[in-house]
């Protein structure tokens, strides 16, 4: 019985074109974009708390006190929400240019 010798040197150039692409990379995504959150918005809010015995002075210093504290926690919260939507904006502007250049 004959034997053709084109049939074992078309499986081995097929298995070297498959072996080839299984070693190349998938196209490189972009990392996404992250922004560092400033430290005033990563700091736990102060809770002012009266002593042991209080005085008419000290609930009325307390109240201030908390008056400012809630004031300082509103505008870190302020910040933090005003970062990420910074960020979210910068990702869908990312996202955007990239759908752009695909064909």
């Amino acid at each position: 019985m004959p034997t053709f010798p084109w049939r074992p040197i078309g499986c081995a150039v097929l298995m070297t074109m498959t072996a080839s692409c299984a070693g190349t990379r998938p196209p490189s995504v972009p990392e996404p974009v992250r922004l560092t959150l400033p430290v005033e918005a990563t700091r736990p809010c102060r809770l002012v708390t009266l002593g042991p015995s209080p005085t008419l002075a000290d609930l009325e210093t307390a109240y201030m006190a908390r008056g400012e504290a809630l004031v300082a926690c509103d505008a870190a919260r302020r910040l933090a929400v005003a970062t990420l939507m910074a960020e979210r904006a910068a990702q869908a502007v990312a996202e955007g240019s990239n759908r752009q250049k695909l064909p």
